[in-house]
């Protein structure tokens, strides 16, 4: 993790990532994991009194800064129905979006005729190319700061479940392959995942 600049924004869970990033590595697994989770309390809802457009920056490329390998000590363990779960999944999909926007958006294309009501939850922009849903998951992510947060678990949730109908679906129509409809699976289950953690924060039950 590189050093942080005191000119940098406040972002609330700061110290709990500092702290981490100090501990021995020989240091219990559980005080590492309480630690983690203490920072996806604190970034979920420590951020909404004091978020402003810096804040929302920083949040939305927090694994640009951070990297996702350290995003991944902290909460890849985690369950998924925990807030450190579903961090760790929106900034899985974000990546994979951002690394990869051609496919995200041929994907999504694809899979739109096949998930309808996900396509109209997940909020992209026609056409639903690159930049379209690029701009999706960073919208998502910003409502980890703003906004209702189990809307933006849901609206992750329904564009991997959008771009998994279309990751099914090859280029030669019938001919998907057993690689792409295993990779499907995987993204299902991301979207499944979530779907079950919304339904967690609206029963106010996801911590």
């Amino acid at each position: 993790m590189s050093e942080r600049q005191h000119h940098r924004p406040v972002m609330p869970g700061a110290a709990s990532f500092e702290a981490i990033e100090a501990t021995d590595p020989a240091a219990d697994p559980a005080v590492i994991a309480e630690a983690a989770d203490r920072a996806a309390v604190a970034l979920v809802r420590g951020a909404r009194d004091q978020a402003d457009e810096a804040l929302v920056s920083r949040v939305v490329h927090l694994a640009d800064t951070e990297g996702l390998e350290t995003l991944a000590d902290l909460w890849a363990g985690a369950p998924a129905e925990s807030l450190a779960g579903v961090l760790w999944r929106l900034y899985v999909l974000r990546s994979w979006v951002y690394a990869d926007p051609v496919t995200a958006a041929r994907e999504f294309d694809r899979g739109r005729g096949l998930a309808p009501v996900a396509e109209a939850i997940s909020g992209v922009e026609e056409p639903p190319g690159p930049a379209e849903v690029q701009a999706l998951v960073d919208a998502v992510l910003g409502g980890v700061v703003v906004g209702d947060f189990a809307d933006t678990i849901f609206r992750a949730a329904a564009f991997a479940r959008v771009a998994a109908a279309g990751r099914t679906q090859s280029e030669h129509a019938g001919a998907a392959s057993y690689d792409s409809d295993l990779a499907a699976a995987r993204l299902l289950t991301l979207a499944e995942q979530l779907q079950r953690a919304g339904r967690l924060e609206l029963d106010g039950k996801l911590a």
